[in-house]
């Protein structure tokens, strides 16, 4: 069985994607068989390994409305152990067709319980909303991994996603956990980063990773080229980022 693993802040431009592509793939390159599952309709995560998403003819869309399996939908990538369910901007349409629709917290835990034996870990890049996606997400997840930028208002989204975490362990999946806290857009010239990271520790401890995702030019263009930064520029700051990440959470089993 798979351990299900969502990335997810509700504010946008965090590194949600990124964290979410790059440890997918590093996962991947550690041959450990891994599938990404993008559930956010700006559907970055399905162009950035790759995938032409005007040919694909089913997407999570799909899965979430029951129209076609997991089995049917699943894509493969550049990296021999890196599968990925893809969306396309149709996936916006989700969230209104299901509010009528029964168990629709759920669709998405059905959906890759079909598959889940063929993989190791399933990483979910969740919309940069807490709506019926990302609720989506957090019920079929083990575990929320959590991106946060180094600057200033950086804790300010940690307490609604804290809240909403809560809820869906008290009503939908009691086993959910917090996978931890990955500080993103590290700037090692800038103080405010140090400053930032360093309060974010203070609060939260052991929750943040040891980790650092630097800002880093490299990882900015890898998406523009439909590339995993591992495939772009292994030898980048960014790659040896997110490979290190991957090792935390493999050798940590956490």
């Amino acid at each position: 069985m798979a351990q299900i693993i969502a990335v997810a802040n509700q504010k946008g431009g965090v590194g949600k994607t990124t964290t979410a592509v790059n440890l997918a793939a590093s996962l991947a390159a550690a041959e450990q068989p891994t599938l990404l599952v993008d559930l956010d309709p700006q559907a970055n995560a399905s162009s950035g390994v790759g995938l032409d998403r005007n040919s694909l003819k089913y997407t999570t869309y799909h899965a979430l409305l029951g129209v076609a399996k997991s089995s049917e939908i699943v894509c493969s990538t550049q990296l021999n152990c890196l599968h990925i369910l893809p969306a396309t901007a149709d996936l916006i349409g989700a969230e209104i067709e299901l509010i009528s629709e029964p168990e629709r917290e759920t669709r998405l835990r059905t959906a890759l319980s079909e598959i889940s034996n063929n993989y190791k870990y399933i990483v979910i890049d969740c919309p940069p909303s807490l709506g019926l996606l990302t609720i989506n997400a957090l019920t079929a997840a083990d575990s929320v991994l959590v991106p946060l930028q180094c600057e200033y208002y950086a804790m300010e989204g940690l307490t609604q996603l804290s809240k909403t975490i809560r809820l869906i362990q008290r009503r939908l999946n009691p086993a959910l956990s917090m996978k931890g806290i990955l500080l993103t857009m590290f700037d090692r010239r800038n103080n405010l980063s140090h400053q930032v990271s360093k309060e974010i520790r203070r609060h939260y401890g052991d929750r943040v990773f040891n980790t650092v995702i630097p800002r880093n030019v490299r990882l900015s263009e890898a998406p523009s080229h439909g590339l995993p930064i591992l495939l772009y520029d292994i030898a980048s700051t960014g790659a040896v980022a997110y490979l290190s990440l991957a090792k935390e959470i493999i050798s940590t089993g956490n």
